[in-house]
């Protein structure tokens, strides 16, 4: 009978879902939004609340369906998140850049505060009008077969991190999906 109950400190394995995809055609693009559903492990949550930054990467590839060879890759972009508690001001900051973020150079970065962890993963979870390419570029007559893959970074993190990361399942908060989407108008 005890066989059947969960051991509480058994570490269950962490899922990520995308729960939404969806391809938008505007007049200066053809965007992808996506919604991803995941909960990060105590062990993150505890760096997380040291001040060290953890990063998430969403990646979107776009392709054309050829009868005669392999599909065609007509679109690839990513945008790098990188997520910190500031114990000065007790709020959290978002950076997102299409680039990955390193402490030597910003570069281009959108940065958001927030009052919650919850609000700050909430904007990490939706990833919006993420560009693909030009509206010229992608033909909306048929479905389109995109790749989408969203993650945890680990290779951001400080290097005694990494090294004390290995062999842990913990840490492996990752998601693809691919699927065929039509391109719907931009409302």
């Amino acid at each position: 009978m005890l066989s059947l109950l969960p051991l509480r400190g058994h570490a269950q394995p962490h899922t990520a879902e995308v729960t939404q995809l969806r391809l938008e055609r505007g007049d200066d693009g053809v965007f992808l939004s996506a919604a991803v559903k995941f909960d990060l492990p105590p062990s993150v949550l505890e760096v997380l609340d040291k001040g060290i930054a953890i990063h998430f990467v969403a990646e979107a590839e776009l392709y054309r369906e050829r009868w005669y060879w392999a599909d065609q890759k007509i679109a690839q972009v990513a945008r790098h998140m990188r997520l910190t508690y500031q114990p000065l001001t007790r709020r959290w900051r978002l950076n997102v850049s299409p680039f990955p973020i390193t402490n030597a150079v910003a570069g281009i970065t959108l940065n958001q505060n927030f009052d919650t962890l919850d609000e700050a993963l909430d904007a990490v979870r939706r990833i919006g009008r993420l560009r693909m390419g030009d509206a010229s570029e992608i033909p909306d007559d048929s479905p389109q077969t995109v790749l989408f893959r969203f993650r945890l970074d680990t290779s951001q993190l400080p290097r005694p991190f990494q090294i004390g990361l290995v062999g842990q399942s913990d840490w492996n908060v990752s998601v693809e999906r691919t699927a065929k989407l039509p391109v719907e108008k931009l409302r």
